[in-house]
């Protein structure tokens, strides 16, 4: 998986950098503390499924301060009626990467990726690398270079903190 992940990246021709991390601290609020990133710059993979037969799923990219809008903006893309976050059996099954890994790139070349537009304003991103054990840190326009990614208004809302 890691070899398909760097090729994809090495043909890209977007500057980035694989970061080993602790696979016990690979979870964002983990990492982001343990390694000194924002998490204003850590950008999840997050796997949804149209609840519809055959089941449909895409991969939505969204910044960790934010919440997908999965029973707005993501169940009308999908076009079903109900559509929920993809299970953690699902998520591997179909992207290969365990939860705490799974990153845009390397995905099934007929998965949508969805990327809010949000994570395109950063000037740098922190994604999965495929596996707890690493991360890839690099400029958003890696994700807008991969195959089948849209960039997507309002896919996510910022979460505001609590006063």
């Amino acid at each position: 998986m890691e070899d398909s992940i760097t090729g994809q990246l090495d043909a890209l021709g977007v500057d980035y950098e694989i970061f080993d991390c602790d696979p016990e601290l690979a979870d964002t609020a983990q990492f982001c503390e343990a390694y000194g990133f924002e998490i204003a710059d850590s950008a999840n993979t997050i796997v949804v499924v149209g609840k519809a037969e055959p089941r449909v799923y895409a991969a939505c990219v969204v910044l960790a301060d934010s919440r997908l809008n999965v029973n707005g903006v993501v169940r009308k893309r999908l076009g079903t009626r109900k559509a929920s976050f993809a299970s953690g059996e699902e998520t591997t099954q179909l992207t290969g990467m365990a939860i705490g890994g799974v990153t845009a790139v390397g995905l099934p070349a007929d998965l949508p990726i969805w990327i809010d537009s949000r994570v395109m304003e950063r000037d740098r991103i922190v994604l999965g690398g495929g596996g707890r054990d690493r991360k890839i840190l690099g400029p958003p326009a890696l994700l807008a270079a991969l195959p089948n990614a849209e960039i997507v208004e309002d896919l996510a809302k910022k979460i505001e903190p609590a006063e």
